[in-house]
């Protein structure tokens, strides 16, 4: 059963009438010139020698240009910039001869009203039957949005690394006022430190100082604040300040890390604890038999290095030291020791005894490989052992994931004896 329309056509369902194939036949047939000269692409054809033979309405309305402006009185290169002429002819020119084809080519385009108009050109050469080539087609993609995206791209990129440099110099500085600007000259001893710094993107939280105290004594502490950034800075100013405070009001090095770990624990004792390992010393001279007594308290930190005038080395054990900030009472470890002329003491922070030697990533520099170190620097002064540290963390190069603080202490020799 068929049915009538009102102009006498008939059809069944889903299908097309006499005049709807007509039409659609109609646009196929018109279809190839419309895609040609309406193409979303500018399309262009040129003899060898680059002038222009055919060029298709989307081109045109780019250049702002008519058909006879330049059909046969152009060549491909007229429509370059200067910049843009020189590469056709010392590139994109010699490439397509030499491969008969090209894609890609960024150039830019002059318009009718002098505008410039980013493209991307992709070329063939069209040969005949016997293979010799005819002329040569080319298609022209607008560039400039991709232009507009690439100079965006390059504004934020150069907007980051400025954002960068200027948080690098931010956090040298904040790390600069985390530490003492010069240490103290202390009557008969020679002091020396150093801070290796292992990224310039976060601050670390190693610190240290040397400050006098009253009665000719003095006081002296490193340490290492767990984690980087402004919370660890945080950490690292309130630590510095406490430990000086604590020991102006009692000396006594069990005193000033307990003093140290009450306030951490009182601020910080939430849900975001924040400690550190630390050493404090306390120095004070022996008038009658030269040299100096030094107690040092440990929470959790590593050992100290004693370096003796007559080429001993050891570590000063304090066991059972606990970190700092963590639990109210932590157990505070200390050790009492006498330097002597040409002895020198070394304090560290983790940073060095846990960089990494080689490609395996439990391969540690350690502490054994750090007491040979010493022994074959002993004797030596606090300068000539910081010296040899900064010359070895540098060994490591990107091996030193964590900050590094180094303090030494020595007694100098008595004038006209020199070390071995």
């Amino acid at each position: 059963m068929t049915s009538k329309s009102g102009d006498g056509d008939t059809s069944g369902p889903g299908e097309q009438s006499v005049d709807e194939q007509a039409e659609f036949s109609a646009l196929l047939e018109d279809s190839a010139e419309d895609l040609y000269e309406h193409a979303p692409c500018g399309y262009l054809s040129t003899l060898l020698d680059g002038t222009i033979v055919k060029i298709n309405r989307t081109l045109l309305e780019w250049l702002g240009c008519d058909n006879a402006d330049l059909v046969g009185r152009k060549t491909f290169s007229d429509l370059l910039t200067v910049g843009g002429q020189l590469y056709h002819e010392t590139h994109f020119a010699p490439m397509l001869r030499l491969r008969g084809e090209i894609s890609g080519i960024a150039l830019e385009l002059k318009a009718a009203d002098g505008s410039r108009l980013p493209v991307l050109v992709t070329a063939a050469v069209k040969t005949g039957g016997d293979g010799h080539p005819l002329l040569i087609r080319a298609t022209v993609f607008d560039a400039r949005d991709r232009r507009a995206y690439e100079s965006e791209l390059l504004r934020a990129r150069q907007q980051a690394e400025r954002e960068r440099e200027e948080l690098r110099r931010l956090n040298a500085t904040l790390q600069q006022t985390l530490l003492p600007p010069t240490l103290i000259s202390v009557p008969g001893l020679h002091v020396a430190a150093h801070y290796h710094i292992a990224s310039t993107d976060k601050v670390g939280g190693d610190f240290y100082d040397l400050f006098p105290l009253a009665a000719g004594a003095w006081g002296l502490f490193l340490g290492d604040v767990c984690g980087k950034g402004a919370a660890a800075a945080a950490v690292t100013s309130l630590a510095r300040y406490s430990l000086r405070a604590a020991a102006v009001y009692d000396p006594d090095p069990v005193a000033v890390l307990s003093n140290l770990n009450t306030v951490l624990t009182h601020e910080y004792g939430g849900d975001d604890p924040r400690f550190c390992t630390v050493v404090f010393g306390l120095l004070s001279p022996d008038a009658a038999r030269g040299g100096f007594h030094i107690t040092l308290a440990s929470g959790g930190h590593p050992p100290a290095l004693l370096m003796r005038a007559d080429g001993g080395v050891d570590y000063l054990p304090t066991p059972g030291g606990q970190l700092i900030g963590v639990l109210p009472d932590a157990h505070i470890a200390t050790t009492t020791i006498r330097l002597d002329p040409g002895d020198t003491l070394l304090l560290y922070t983790d940073g060095l005894t846990e960089a990494h030697t080689g490609r395996n990533s439990d391969d540690r520099y350690g502490d054994e490989a750090l007491l040979d170190f010493a022994q074959a620097l002993a004797p030596t002064t606090a300068s000539g052992v910081i010296d040899a540290i900064r010359e070895l963390l540098d060994t490591f190069g990107t091996g030193v994931d964590d900050d590094t603080a180094v303090l030494a202490i020595g007694v100098p020799q008595p004038a006209g004896e020199d070390q071995d």
